[in-house]
């Protein structure tokens, strides 16, 4: 199924996407006894080049998972400069397993890169084990919290470099 799903660029306040952010939000209240994210998020902070906002659509065309990234710098939330901050990975039940949070992860991914963000950074909770198994698997690693849910002892945030460091790049001498 995953051949015919396509990814679209789409504001983060489009209808389809209000309808999964709102699908989410159910997520996040059942997991967590709560009221769903609260973390204030402005359609313009996913707009070109400051971010980005996804959506998958099956072959129906109905919308079935989506992702964003915003840009973040230094703030006393504890994001760094360069950062881009992963928000509202979200794939319906129903489509889950296919392969599309990690799609969708790696366009994120590259995007954020080559708009010159040099880490993506997320927060996820530990009632979201199957968040946590992805990103760790894409090769994210713990890292300080920050964000609203810094001070929440369920909050897991996790972080990626998202460009080769000097090492990575200097070209290794001949025979080593």
């Amino acid at each position: 199924m995953s051949h015919r799903i396509q990814l679209r660029t789409v504001p983060y306040d489009h209808p389809d996407a209000v309808k999964l952010d709102d699908q989410v939000q159910l997520e996040y209240q059942e997991r967590y006894d709560g009221e769903g994210d609260v973390t204030f998020l402005d359609p313009a902070m996913f707009a070109a080049p400051h971010g980005l906002y996804l959506l998958a659509y099956d072959a129906t065309d109905t919308p079935v998972a989506s992702g964003g990234w915003r840009s973040q710098d230094e703030n006393d939330e504890g994001y760094s400069d360069g950062d881009a901050e992963l928000k509202r990975m979200y794939v319906v039940p129903e489509a889950r397993g296919l392969g599309l949070a990690r799609r969708i992860l790696a366009v994120l991914e590259e995007d954020a890169r080559a708009a010159g963000r040099l880490r993506m950074v997320l927060e996820t909770g530990d009632q979201q084990p199957e968040a946590i198994a992805l990103y760790l698997s894409a090769g994210y690693t713990p890292s300080p919290k920050f964000g609203h849910y810094r001070f929440h002892t369920s909050s897991r945030c996790m972080a990626k470099p998202l460009n080769p460091s000097p090492a990575d790049t200097t070209p290794s001498p001949a025979g080593v």
